[in-house]
């Protein structure tokens, strides 16, 4: 049935994507995501895609925050439709796919942050992509993709993710402050007994970093988030 409605409202694809852009540059982002979710949901899976490769931040993260809440509804419809589109995410970042999966793991994180039943099936995966014995990304870009993905998904659901915490203590010493910094903001999510001792030596570290936050960006420091646990 779900189909049959989809397949009646179908958008041209051209006009389809212009029109998701305009929304992805809306002001109000829960006004574009749910103007997005106006859409027949399988149909806007595919523009929401070609902006998670954005260039422009800002289009790139709504494009994640959008294409969560398109996942979402689609799994409480069609839970095959959406795991469809998971697993689509994990052969973007698998190495044989030919690409880079830019966007993936921020975009299952969005998703797995707001359905707990894509979270119970797809978190171990997730956690993958930062252990050195599991599905390690080398590239750094997607390290901090994967980093902001557990992040999101540990605020949301620590309880899935507990055992992650050891694994983002590795990104703690990274050079660059972006992989720090969202280290630091992923094992805050859990509880301080355990954050604690691995964020204490970076209470002195103010280097600024980029974050996409409650849907805006910032430049904060890193010493913020090992403060705040």
């Amino acid at each position: 049935m779900h189909q049959r409605e989809d397949d009646d409202k179908k958008i041209p694809t051209r006009r389809l994507k212009k029109l998701v852009l305009e929304l992805l540059q809306h002001p109000d982002l829960t006004t574009c995501i749910e103007k997005i979710l106006c859409f027949p949901h399988r149909q806007v899976v595919n523009p929401l895609f070609s902006f998670l490769y954005s260039l422009d931040e800002q289009i790139k993260w709504r494009a994640v925050s959008a294409m969560g809440a398109v996942i979402d509804a689609l799994a409480e419809q069609d839970m095959e439709s959406a795991r469809i589109i998971m697993r689509r995410f994990i052969w973007n970042l698998n190495d044989e796919s030919g690409g880079i999966g830019w966007g993936s793991a921020e975009a299952m994180g969005e998703a797995m942050a707001l359905n707990e039943k894509l979270a119970e099936e797809y978190a171990g995966i997730l956690v993958s992509y930062i252990r050195p014995d599991g599905n390690y990304l080398e590239l750094e870009d997607l390290q901090k993709g994967a980093l902001w993905g557990l992040g999101r998904l540990a605020h949301a659901r620590p309880q899935l993710v507990k055992d992650a915490a050891s694994f983002l203590a590795l990104f703690l010493e990274a050079e660059d402050p972006a992989r720090r910094g969202l280290a630091a903001w992923a094992v805050g999510a859990f509880p301080a007994e355990t954050a604690g001792p691995y964020l204490a030596h970076l209470i002195d570290d103010d280097a600024n970093f980029n974050i996409y936050l409650d849907g805006k960006l910032f430049n904060l420091p890193v010493n913020r988030f090992a403060k705040t646990a």
